[in-house]
């Protein structure tokens, strides 16, 4: 049975196999990381592809860890890296995302963001996937990818103080959404 160093060994050697475990193995995982930004599905499909394209090309560029335990883990920040910067691109080649009304820091009142305890993934994905799109995108680039609102500005092309206005608009959407369920998850039971 091939341990995932060789899996990888043989991707560096574009074997077809070991490319296709890569592929079988990942896909579920890297569909899940593009439709965090993402909603259209066929969309989504074309942009895991595109990714896969990507880390083939470019899989002498990943480094093992030193400790072989640690390699599938680091594998597959790598891989979603990839993935969520090729969904961010697509995003940013259509441009139908990113319309600056205006705003500034003072329009937006700043709010604490409590812990959300009782939702599960799929309660949080389903809420962000309600997100206006540049919302959704600026709140995985900060929240989840970790990017700086530094970053982002210069990724997307806008002022650093719209994309902490659209930050602040996500999470309020997002706090909004959830009190919704909330009430609607007590009015059933």
């Amino acid at each position: 049975m091939l341990g995932f160093e060789d899996i990888i060994a043989g991707c560096l050697k574009n074997d077809n196999k070991s490319k296709e475990m890569i592929y079988k193995s990942f896909y579920g995982y890297l569909m899940g990381v593009v439709l965090r930004y993402v909603n259209d599905r066929n969309d989504s499909e074309e942009l895991v592809n595109d990714s896969f394209i990507k880390i083939f090309k470019g899989i002498n560029q990943f480094s093992l860890p030193k400790d072989n335990t640690e390699t599938q883990k680091a594998f597959k920040g790598w891989i979603a890296r990839i993935s969520s910067r090729t969904a961010i691109d697509f995003l940013r080649t259509k441009k139908t995302h990113l319309y600056m009304d205006d705003i500034s820091e003072d329009q937006q009142p700043l709010t604490q963001v409590n812990a959300v305890t009782q939702l599960n993934v799929q309660d949080i994905l389903k809420l962000l996937s309600q997100l206006p799109e540049t919302h959704r995108l600026i709140f995985n680039m900060y929240e989840i990818e970790g990017f700086s609102h530094d970053e982002i500005s210069k990724m997307l092309n806008i002022p650093e103080s719209s994309s902490r206005v659209y930050l602040t608009r996500a999470k309020n959407k997002l706090r909004e959404l959830y009190s919704r369920t909330l009430i609607n998850s007590y009015a059933t039971n």
